[in-house]
């Protein structure tokens, strides 16, 4: 059974920076794809990163040149380092990971970022 762990979040005050991880567990393959969606209160779930197995990445447009996906692949884990956080980068952080056309999701990790 496949299991992502996220940990990292937090309260931060608005320009500061925070780093994500998400560990995966449990399967036997190397996943297609891993990357962090987010979820402000009231609205939708939305893209922040996502690195590919062959080390392509994609960023949302609200967060490019601010956060940086990386990628352990030996290890099924991803980072997210997040810079010059703004208040509205305040959302839970959700680790996927895709595998043969299946979505795993994390429980989800809080970031608060303060003005």
């Amino acid at each position: 059974q496949v299991q992502l762990v996220e940990s990292g979040g937090g309260l931060v005050q608005a320009g500061g920076s925070l780093r994500l991880s998400c560990a995966a567990s449990g399967s036997a393959f190397s996943f297609n794809a891993m990357g962090w969606y987010r979820q402000a209160p009231g609205k939708q779930r939305e893209l922040v990163a996502r690195a590919t197995s062959d080390g392509s990445t994609d960023y949302g447009d609200s967060v490019k040149g601010r956060f940086t996906i990386s990628r352990h692949n030996a290890k099924d884990t991803v980072y997210l380092q997040m810079n010059s956080l703004k208040p509205e980068d305040t959302a839970v952080y959700y680790c996927t990971a895709a595998l043969g056309g299946t979505n795993y999701w994390g429980q989800g990790t809080k970031v608060t970022v303060s003005s």
